[in-house]
């Protein structure tokens, strides 16, 4: 097999890098510079990464819409539709990534221009805020309940989130935000919400911490809690 249980798990840790890297060592493996042609050892290459491409993109990691080549009889004539749908795959992810870093250097640049409030997160709570995102992305990639277009929203909603965490922001809007969607998440799920809804809640326990500093507020002033509750009681979040 081209691709290992743990290369597996980094596309659920970074899905769009990953697919990059997932296509990337395809082309790496055929040759194609081959004057013979396709030979059935590409197409052995090129369906393995089909089958794993088209997995990620149905469990909702990628913002991806494409239609799937039909795999019709197998074996070397099938390999042109399927390079080009991973080609064309490979292209979506890095116009993703560039997106991805261009809003992370705009938020850092502004964040380094800017002389107005900062909030300061410690080394110690930025590493945790980043493996809990992992966590709430790997959870919700995860979950069977959701509409896909409501996953795709939450998965993307968290990598932007996660490609703008620095040390220090001059806003925690996006942070807060996940208040909202845990009580969306616990609509949907109920009490299999628990483990999402858990991390969103140490989360903003954390942004509570920096904000409540950063004010000055008088030490230990207390966050109103993120309750789990059922989906009747909903509106009270």
């Amino acid at each position: 097999m081209l691709f290992s249980d743990e290369f597996i798990a980094t596309l659920k840790e970074d899905p769009v890098r990953g697919t990059i890297s997932l296509c990337g060592k395809t082309f790496e493996h055929l040759d194609l510079e081959s004057q013979e042609g396709w030979r059935d050892s590409d197409f052995t290459i090129l369906i393995e990464a089909y089958a794993l491409l088209v997995e990620v993109i149905e469990s909702g990691l990628l913002p991806v819409r494409l239609e799937y080549p039909v795999i019709a009889n197998g074996g070397s004539n099938e390999c042109g539709t399927l390079f080009e749908f991973i080609h064309e795959v490979r292209e979506i992810c890095v116009g993703e990534e560039a997106k991805l870093l261009v809003s992370a250097l705009r938020n850092r640049f502004k964040t380094s221009l800017s002389s107005g409030f900062l909030y300061e997160f410690s080394q110690g709570d930025l590493d945790r805020v980043q493996a809990l995102v992992n966590q709430l992305r790997e959870l919700i990639a995860d979950a069977g309940h959701f509409e896909k277009e409501h996953q795709q929203r939450l998965l993307r909603r968290l990598e932007k989130l996660q490609s703008e965490l620095h040390k220090k922001v001059s806003d925690l809007d996006r942070f807060w935000g996940l208040i909202g969607d845990a009580g969306v998440v616990i609509g949907k799920l109920g009490e299999d919400a628990k483990p999402i809804v858990d991390r969103i809640r140490e989360i903003t326990d954390i942004v509570w911490q920096t904000q409540s500093r950063a004010e000055e507020l008088p030490s230990g002033t207390k966050l109103p809690q993120l309750e789990h509750r059922s989906p009747a009681s909903i509106e009270e979040l």
